[in-house]
Parts: structure tokens; sequence; C-alpha cells
């Protein structure tokens, strides 16, 4: 199992990859795209806050099996949740004029 110090690394990784495209994407969008680009942003940010949380705090400590399951839901999630939000960037910047 990989450490938590990792899970968090990659965590943070993602978000910030997440957070700076679309800091570009402001940059090259009309304004009338900026409302739904800070809405990833904020997205973004509270996925991370969430997973944060529970990856301090595993559900059951004293068992390594539950603990191990545990830590794989929250990559499972942090995988599928970066993906949808990249994905929603996309949509975002494709209906410019």
């Amino acid at each position: 199992m990989a450490s938590i110090r990792t899970l968090k690394k990659d965590l943070a990784y993602l978000v910030n990859a997440v957070i700076s495209d679309a800091y570009v994407a402001l940059y090259f969008q009309p304004a009338e795209q900026r409302d739904a680009i800070f809405g990833i942003v904020e997205k973004a940010a509270e996925l991370n806050n969430t997973l944060l949380d529970r990856i301090n705090r595993p559900a059951e400590k004293h068992n390594p099996s539950l603990v191990k399951k545990h830590y794989a839901q929250i990559r499972r999630e942090m995988t599928d949740g970066v993906e949808k939000l990249f994905e929603e960037l996309s949509q975002v910047c494709k209906h410019t004029k």
C-alpha cells in the first residue's frame, strides 16, 4: 500500500493541475466563461478539502484490511473527481465563439 504522504502529494498535484489549467483557460476564454471556470476551481478546492479530511481520518484505524480499502476508495474518488473536473473544463472551453 502506498503511504499516506504519497497519497496527499498526489492529491495536491492533481488538484493544482486542474486549478492551473483553469487559470490558463481564463486567459484565453471570453469573459462570459469566467463564472463557469471559477466554478470549476471551487469544485477542485472542495474535492481537495473533502478528500484530505478523509485521508487524515480513516474510518477504522485498527483493522488493516478496512484501512487499505478506505485509502483505495479515496484514490479512486480522487482520480474520478479530477477526471470529471478536466472534462468540465474541456466542455467550457469548447463552447466559445
